[in-house]
Parts: C-alpha cells; sequence; structure tokens
C-alpha cells in the first residue's frame, strides 16, 4: 500500500491567541506559522507526491501550497476540522471550565459538541476518507507512492491512534504540533505509524523502497535491523 504523509496546518493568529478557530472561515497562518510550512516544505525534499488533498480550512490549503508549490491540491471534505459547534470561536480557556471539556479529554467517546458533531463521528470520516484515498492512490500510483495530506490536530490525532489500533479514549494522549509531519503506511495486515509528530529532519530516507520483506508482509520478527 500507498505512503500517506499527514502534515497539521502551521501556526494561525488563532492557535496563538487561544481561539478555538473550528470552520470558521478565513483563518489563514500567521508569519510564524507561513515559517514552519516553508520549513516543513525543506523536509519533504527528494520525494515525489502522488497526491495532496488538503482539509477545505484556509489554513490547510495555504500549508499545502507552501507544502507542495508545484502539485495540484484537491480538496478532501472528510478531512476538514471537526464541526465544534456552539464552541467554535470560543476562548479555551473558556472552554475549559465547561463539564464537556472533561469529558473530551478523558471519555471522548462520549462527546458532543453542542450543535457540531461527535468525537467518534470526526475519527470515522477521517479514517474512512484516508483509507480511501489510500487505496486510489495505490491502485493507480503503486505500493511505493507516497501521498501527502494537510489536515488538522484532532484529526491528525484520530489517523494516529487507529492507525495504532488504540480505543478511541486514548486520542488525547498523542501530540500534533503545528506543521508537524507524521506518517503511516496501511498494509493489509495493519496499518504502520512510520514517524508521529515530527519536526526536523528530512523524511526522504525513511520512506526510500527498500527490499525489506517486512514493508510488505508484515513487521520484521525480532524487530529488523
Amino acid at each position: 500500500m500507498a505512503i500517506l504523509i499527514l502534515a497539521r496546518h502551521g501556526r494561525t493568529a488563532a492557535n496563538a491567541s487561544g481561539i478555538l478557530a473550528g470552520r470558521t472561515a478565513g483563518i489563514g497562518l500567521d508569519e510564524q506559522g507561513i515559517a514552519q510550512a516553508r520549513s516543513a516544505e525543506l523536509r519533504l525534499e527528494g520525494l515525489e507526491l502522488s497526491r495532496v488533498v488538503s482539509s477545505p480550512m484556509q489554513r490547510c490549503l495555504q500549508t499545502a501550497g507552501l507544502l507542495a508549490p508545484d502539485h495540484e491540491v484537491a480538496v478532501e471534505p472528510g478531512l476538514d476540522e471537526c464541526d465544534y459547534g456552539d464552541w467554535t470561536g470560543g476562548q479555551v480557556k473558556d472552554l475549559a471550565a465547561e463539564d464537556l471539556w472533561r469529558t473530551v479529554q478523558v471519555h471522548p467517546t462520549r462527546a458532543r459538541f453542542p450543535n457540531g458533531e461527535s468525537v467518534s463521528e470526526m475519527a470515522t470520516r477521517a479514517v474512512l476518507s484516508v483509507r480511501r484515498i489510500d487505496s486510489e492512490v495505490t491502485e493507480a500510483q503503486g505500493e511505493d507512492s507516497i501521498w501527502l495530506a494537510v489536515s488538522h490536530g484532532d484529526i491528525i490525532k484520530a489517523l494516529l491512534n487507529e492507525a495504532l489500533g488504540a480505543h478511541l479514549d486514548a486520542f488525547q494522549r498523542i501530540l500534533v504540533s503545528p506543521a508537524s509531519l507524521s506518517v503511516i503506511r496501511y498494509t493489509p495486515e495493519r496499518p504502520y505509524v512510520l514517524a508521529m509528530n515530527t519536526t526536523s529532519g528530512g523524511l526522504a530516507d525513511l520512506l526510500r523502497p527498500t527490499s525489506d520483506p517486512g514493508r510488505v508482509r508484515g513487521a520484521t520478527v525480532g524487530g529488523g535491523q
């Protein structure tokens, strides 16, 4: 199967000021976020991307354009930010005082945002989306193809959590920094998480094709090299 690079968008003014932007339109990267995305682009040098997809949010589309300036970026609704409903635009420090905040942190599978979606719905649509695209890329470009998806912190946390085989209630244990890169390879046996929340170092050596049979048929017995 193909290799998926997950990129979180760079920092925005909403991130810096503690606002839960959610699906608010018109929120782009701030100067630091642009610098973060440009730095992440350098980490992709030497890689040939078969497809680039993005959440429809401006901050993600902007990040995708900086990460892959020579590629067409396809909008993927399944990678959209969580619909936080009435929480959208709120100050995180105020939302943290709500009873629901504790549920989101400890038992997210029980959480539904007021007039928004549940954490479980968010995770399910994201997983279905990337697995569908991964199959399409593999069929069209081959099992060594690499594709890039730019999305949001909670979406990427949910995808990594599912790839690790963990219960969704554990997804808050994963950190995903602005403009970080994570890597998943899906196989018929199971997904493999090749990198999580990385913010430095090139990915070309990590993702270069190898003759190791463990890449396709499962983890190398004894752990490999």
